[in-house]
């Protein structure tokens, strides 16, 4: 079973788990998910891919796009009230985890589980999902956009990877503009080693802490 974290995480790669009972096949798929769009559209998308079943019930938990609410949904799907979708969501804030969502799948053994069977084998469905996925931690950093011409791109990229800086955002044109982020700690280190390269002259606009973490190589700022 995966450790339970203080520190919140976002599903960096995920992964699928089938858990038997009573002849009852229940199937787990966790995601990354960025918003509650995406949230239902993988929903949808996974409900097309197992038509055959007779429930796909689902828990997530996403933030609004300015990061201040925290939105969270479950859903039993014909089962009975409370075995399922509650049971599952409470397995993922148990673990920590956001912008994520589950979907476990039942194909009925012809075995009635009974309340307290139906919510073992929800939570026990999305723990072997867990287990079986990669999460990046969510971490405090620093945004920023630096101002650069291209002789100078490559010794910044080398830079950026001593200071675990992730790119969220390039323009190329007559220069180069890359937008920024990085562990908070690593800020300062990375600003005079600019100061370094470009001889007290750089052009970097300090954006701002930020929250973030990466999931499915996608950044998500928090």
């Amino acid at each position: 079973m995966a450790e339970q974290e203080t520190q919140e995480k976002i599903v960096r790669k995920g992964a699928q788990a089938e858990y038997v009972e009573k002849r009852s096949r229940f199937i787990a798929n966790l995601l990354s998910v960025s918003s509650e769009e995406e949230a239902m559209a993988e929903i949808d998308r996974l409900r097309k891919e197992y038509y055959d079943a007779r429930h796909n019930c689902y828990a997530y938990i996403v933030f609004s796009e300015d990061g201040k609410d925290r939105i969270e949904r479950s859903s039993d799907d014909g089962e009975p009230s409370g075995t399922a979708g509650r049971p599952m969501l409470d397995v993922l804030a148990g673990n920590r985890l956001r912008n994520v969502l589950v979907v476990v799948t039942r194909y009925f053994g012809g075995v009635k589980l009974g309340p307290g069977g139906l919510v073992r084998a929800y939570g026990t469905a999305v723990k072997d999902a867990i287990d079986k996925s990669e999460f990046s931690a969510i971490r405090n950093g620093r945004k920023i956009t630096v101002k650069l011409d291209y002789t100078t791109l490559g010794t910044i990229r080398h830079r950026m990877l001593d200071a675990e800086a992730e790119e969220l955002d390039s323009t190329y044109d007559d220069g180069v503009s890359l937008t920024l982020v990085m562990p908070a700690e690593n800020y300062e280190r990375f600003r005079k080693e600019l100061t370094q390269i470009f001889s007290g002259k750089e052009q970097v606009e300090d954006l701002g802490e930020v929250r973030y973490g990466k999931g499915n190589e996608n950044i998500f700022l928090l």
